[in-house]
């Protein structure tokens, strides 16, 4: 593509974005009437006695808002084969399996080929933004850990894989035009590769072997690069090694990954000393410059739970820009960063109103008694409010009518006429290390299953919190326990771990796959803390202004002050002594 070309491609970008920004409700009207119209048919649709109209007016007064419970049992009819239209016209050509949970399972979210479609736009938009504020990005490389997780069918024969497998598997990914925004140092046949080892290893390898091509460095979130870089810690010789003979480490079974890597690697002495060189320093403060010296900033999302790994990325990148571009869920890829270089906790997301249809619930985050039918009065993309935070509704192509997608938003400024918003968190989720999500109710469930070892001692536990601890390579969860000893009979070291291990047992799905097969989570550590340890929790929250009337036990922790008081207290500590059980599964029942 030459650079007139790229200039515009980058012009229609930006001309589009102004576009549908200035004429944001215009476009938000037109795509709710296009949905609603081509489903006009749709036994759901019908079954809330929306009978072809297509005003919002109509359909906020007859259509509930819902979440995946609710539409539950028709996902389950979908996905046992029932082809009838029940929640769009459209064929289901697959489902999205979603890192959100219900009932410890992945959710299924439905896709059509018109809703992937709009996906893969909105990610075409990213690389003629960024390009504004970074130059001649087109003369480089993105060196960007790409991974797909296995595919699987549902009973009525629908496969069923991650967005992003979705992405990287489809036609558009695949069969990409020579667009130098798109060129990649990863092989397809490396990304592709199901064994997360080899996959890591030869893309890396690809990487280093095109070290100084590497204008930019990413992965889809911060803890997935991070890992990467603990991976190349402990496998630099292996590489070394590889560029110095020209030949791929025997591990690497894997036949096209071979051959794929191969076409790359070629015997280069003085690249594998300077790796060498570099690796053997002990220390590893910017060793993504130092490997990769022509990286302009980092993509990888550093909002929402992934903010906690943003000081050790500043420490391998020696405070390269960390670029957030995209929000996005298995729901819909939704906004797009116009400020890639800010700082991260400035980082807004604009939503594309073309992209589906977006409504809003005001939170009232310090009120937790607002009146329900509040709670359920919606307001539309142009109508939020400056410094509101709300939690977002969508309805999409794919067939999701005023879905709660579980995210609350704030509204951070605005472009033109469509707002702008920072991401606040993922509603009731208190612990995440990577793509996991575990909520107050699971945790509590969990921990209840676990303590139930400590019964025959005539022992349970008093108080409790938690911990995402991402200081080690994969990070993992701690659990800090006050006991409430009441018999006289030592605690096996062996039950506390019975305890860890059962703690995981009981989480979800995708904790589990993290554990198990991804190795992206640690084991689940739990320590014992001295008696009236939450009692000091206590007096430090109110000596910090917190009201003594409405003090409760935080059941996660962040604060780094409140981290080192109750690692001050710590008087023993158990981990999981193996990994927990995890078989792919899909249901949704």
């Amino acid at each position: 593509m030459s650079t007139s070309d790229l200039s515009e491609k980058r012009k229609e970008v930006l001309d589009f974005i102004e576009d549908v920004t200035t004429h944001a409700d215009e476009f938000q009207k037109k795509v709710l009437a296009e949905i609603l119209s081509h489903n006009a048919n749709v036994e759901y649709l019908q079954r809330h006695g929306l009978n072809g109209q297509t005003d919002r007016e109509t359909f906020k007064k007859l259509v509930p808002i819902i979440t995946f419970e609710d539409i539950k049992n028709d996902i389950n009819r979908i996905a046992n084969g029932d082809t009838s239209p029940i929640l769009t016209s459209n064929p289901i050509s697959h489902f999205l399996t979603s890192s959100g949970t219900s009932g410890g399972e992945r959710k299924l979210t439905p896709a059509t080929e018109e809703e992937s479609g709009k996906r893969y736009f909105l990610t075409s938009l990213l690389m003629p933004i960024i390009s504004q504020f970074v130059p001649d990005l087109e003369k480089g490389k993105g060196m960007y850990l790409m991974f797909i997780k296995s595919e699987s069918k549902t009973p009525g024969g629908i496969k069923a894989c991650p967005v992003l497998t979705s992405i990287y598997k489809s036609s558009e990914f695949i069969n990409k035009s020579c667009d130098p925004y798109t060129n990649y140092t990863s092989p397809n046949e490396t990304i592709f590769c199901l064994d997360s080892y080899q996959s890591m290893y030869s893309q890396l390898l690809c990487g280093l072997c095109q070290n100084k091509e590497v204008s930019r460095v990413g992965a889809v979130f911060a803890s997935g690069l991070i890992r990467a870089i603990g991976f190349l810690q402990k496998n630099w010789s292996l590489f070394c090694n590889d560029i110095r003979t020209g030949t791929v480490n025997p591990l690497i079974t894997d036949s096209s990954v071979r051959e794929a890597v191969m076409k790359i690697l070629k015997p280069d002495k003085n690249l594998a000393d300077f790796v060498e060189f570099e690796c053997s320093k002990g220390c590893w403060q910017g060793i993504i410059t130092r490997l990769w010296p022509n990286t302009k900033y980092v993509d990888a999302i550093v909002t929402g739970s992934m903010s906690q790994y943003i000081p050790t990325l500043d420490y391998y990148t020696n405070g390269l820009p960390l670029v957030c571009n995209v929000y996005a869920a298995s729901e819909g890829f939704f906004g797009v960063n116009l400020n890639p270089l800010c700082k991260p906790c400035d980082v807004s997301y604009t939503l594309i109103p073309t992209i589906c249809y977006y409504e809003f619930l005001p939170v009232n985050r310090s009120n937790d008694l607002v009146p329900e039918k509040e709670q359920q009065e919606s307001v539309d993309l142009v109508d939020v409010k400056l410094d509101q935070e709300y939690e977002i509704l969508v309805t999409t192509y794919g067939g999701l009518y005023r879905y709660k997608v579980g995210d609350i938003l704030k509204v951070s400024g605005f472009k033109n006429n469509a707002p702008q918003f920072s991401f606040v968190c993922r509603k009731n989720v208190v612990l995440s290390i990577d793509i996991d999500k575990t909520d107050e109710v699971e945790l509590q469930n969990a921990i209840k299953n676990g303590v139930t070892h400590l019964a025959p001692y005539d022992a349970d536990v008093a108080e409790y919190t938690t911990y995402a601890d991402t200081r080690t390579i994969p990070g993992h969860y701690v659990f800090y326990w006050e006991l409430n000893l009441k018999g006289s009979t030592i605690i096996p070291d062996c039950v506390y771990e019975d305890c860890c291990l059962t703690i995981e047992e009981s989480l979800n799905s995708v904790y589990r796959q993290g554990r198990a097969s991804d190795k992206s989570i640690g084991p689940l550590e739990i320590k014992i803390v001295e008696l009236g340890t939450f009692d000091k929790l206590m007096d430090y929250a109110i000596s910090s202004g917190a009201s003594i009337n409405q003090y409760k036990t935080p059941r996660c922790v962040k604060s780094a002050a409140v981290v080192e008081l109750l690692e001050s207290r710590v008087i023993a500590k158990y981990f999981s002594p193996k990994c927990p059980q995890w078989v792919p599964s899909h249901k949704v029942d």
